[in-house]
């Protein structure tokens, strides 16, 4: 009779750890999605933010007309980016007929950037 309530408090306490083992397990994997979304919205962000600054740069400071390895840069950074509406916002400017149409494009391209910073 001891025994068995020995072996039955055993077993309470094996099944209460793995319990709290089990617990604590989602609690990490919980954590770690955090962390890993965390850590891919501040590598999306860093792209988005190089390719504004390239852009500005490149783009909006410059007093003259953009060489083919500056678009290339450009173009390379935009699809880096991975993101279908950057990348037609972007195809947007480059096909850009008019001036006035470039300038429009740019307002829309520099506005989708920023709206897709992801900010906590």
């Amino acid at each position: 009779m001891r025994s068995k309530i020995i072996w039955l408090t055993v077993i309470a306490a094996l099944i209460a750890g793995n319990i709290f083992l089990g617990l604590q397990y989602i609690s990490a994997m919980k954590e770690l999605d955090a962390t890993k979304f965390a850590a891919s919205t501040q590598r999306y962000n860093e792209k988005n933010l190089l390719f504004m600054k390239l852009f500005e740069k490149k783009v909006i400071k410059s007093n003259q007309e953009i060489d083919f390895e500056t678009m290339l840069k450009l173009e390379n950074a935009v699809r880096e980016l991975n993101d279908p509406t950057i990348l037609a916002q972007w195809q947007n400017f480059v096909n850009s007929k008019t001036e006035t149409e470039a300038q429009q494009n740019v307002k829309d391209l520099l506005d989708t950037l920023v709206d897709k910073v992801y900010v906590r």
